[in-house]
């Protein structure tokens, strides 16, 4: 579904799935393809958009959760495509896959699905309309982050915040004090679209807006996240 000029949105499709987003510039990137059980449905989603996966240029994950890497393997040795890590994911691939394919109780994919084609740190172009920012966001995951298009003013936030909710830190890496700074650096940015890693995703400054405040009182991160 569109959500933005040159931005879709494909929902999750089971409790263990993950949202997917693809940006489409001159190059076009997909974020979090969630788990290859549900692949089909998803390529099927998006050639109802006239989306094909031969237009994908890149690859990228929000963190090291099999919700959201699964289908990697899958895409890589279907389509010609490239996998972009993020420099934290790089310097936790083994581990975060083993622990937290075991935490899920799923099978540990291959190590080799997830050698980067591509090392991102700070920033991905994909063209005149989106330069990305790339935000190292740990908290759930020691290697989240977050994506933020100054231009279009939407932020992917994988699973740092979601619509009245915020991600776990009992799973394997996790820290809430990580996370709280997290949140507090991502609240202060001008955004206008929050696509979330699961659920619905949150339009408007305001309802973004009062989804923060919902968050710093529900899960009373306020005295925190004003003292980070």
């Amino acid at each position: 579904m569109r959500v933005q000029e040159g931005v879709y949105w494909y929902r999750e499709k089971g409790p263990f799935d993950a949202n997917t987003y693809v940006i489409e510039d001159e190059l076009t990137l997909m974020i979090d393809p969630g788990l290859r059980d549900y692949l089909k449905l998803r390529l099927e989603e998006m050639e109802r958009d006239n989306m094909s996966m031969e237009r994908v240029d890149i690859v990228m994950i929000t963190h090291l959760h099999p919700d959201h890497y699964d289908a990697v393997a899958v895409l890589k040795e279907n389509y010609d495509l490239r996998v972009a890590l993020h420099t934290s994911q790089l310097a936790y691939l083994e581990p975060m896959i083993e622990e937290a394919a075991r935490f899920f109780g799923m099978p540990a994919r291959s190590r080799l699905a997830f050698c980067a084609d591509m090392e991102i740190k700070d920033v991905l172009r994909l063209g005149d309309r989106h330069e990305l920012q790339v935000i190292h966001t740990p908290g759930h995951s020691p290697d989240s982050i977050c994506l933020y298009s100054p231009g279009g003013k939407f932020l992917v936030s994988g699973d740092l915040v979601f619509e009245h909710g915020v991600g776990r830190t009992d799973l394997p890496f996790g820290n809430e004090e990580e996370l709280i700074r997290s949140i507090h650096r991502i609240s202060l940015l001008e955004t206008e679209l929050l696509l979330t890693g699961h659920g619905s995703i949150i339009k408007g400054r305001a309802g973004i807006a009062s989804n923060y405040e919902f968050i710093r009182s529900f899960y009373g991160y306020g005295d925190n996240l004003r003292q980070t």
